[in-house]
């Protein structure tokens, strides 16, 4: 299912108001579905939320027990993940915990860089935590994503962008100096 902005604000609207009932989890709004949030046009499949903690995960968990169960909170010992999915009017939204130490600050899902480079975007009556563009650019050029990392890259053309934390996002992801030049080649041509 290729999500909507409509679908994207509503399922935001219901998980975030379910888990206010249940006192609220520490979160931050990634993957493509932060990417659609801002504005980017991509086709986001899921919404996924970095939590900071298990517990938070726990509390996401029973907000949303009455919805379909995908994955009941696990552990996962093979990416170090405490991980719950659900799906939510038709939608998967998922919550999960990256324990890998890491000191890193410039990475979407790791260290202190989704809990520092981030922006609250307001949806309804709710504001939404969402992990900075630039760091979200960097992991689809990580992944070797070219279609959904162009995409990106030609948003922050038009839209703005901060260069200083995109280039240390990529270095901290270890893109290759080319690739780099390229991007911000990208970002700075406003033809």
């Amino acid at each position: 299912m290729t999500l909507t902005t409509g679908q994207l604000h509503h399922t935001l609207t219901t998980v975030l108001g379910l888990a206010k009932r249940e006192g609220g989890f520490s979160y931050r709004l990634i993957g493509t579905a932060a990417d659609l949030l801002r504005g980017v046009p991509i086709e986001p499949g899921d919404v996924d939320f970095l939590a900071s903690a298990r517990a938070d995960v726990d509390t996401f968990a029973r907000a949303l027990a009455a919805y379909r169960c995908l994955t009941p909170p696990t552990w996962m010992p093979c990416c170090l993940q405490y991980y719950a999915a659900f799906e939510v009017d038709g939608v998967q939204v998922d919550a999960s915990t990256v324990e890998s130490p890491s000191q890193a600050t410039f990475i979407e899902a790791f260290g202190s860089g989704p809990w520092t480079h981030f922006s609250e975007i307001a949806v309804g009556d709710k504001r939404v935590a969402v992990v900075a563009l630039e760091l979200r650019l960097a992991t689809e050029l990580c992944r070797d994503r070219k279609d959904r990392a162009e995409i990106i890259a030609r948003w922050m053309r038009d839209h703005g962008c901060d260069a200083p934390l995109l280039r240390n996002a990529m270095e901290a992801r270890g893109i290759d100096t080319a690739t780099q030049s390229s991007v911000m080649a990208t970002i700075r041509d406003r033809t």
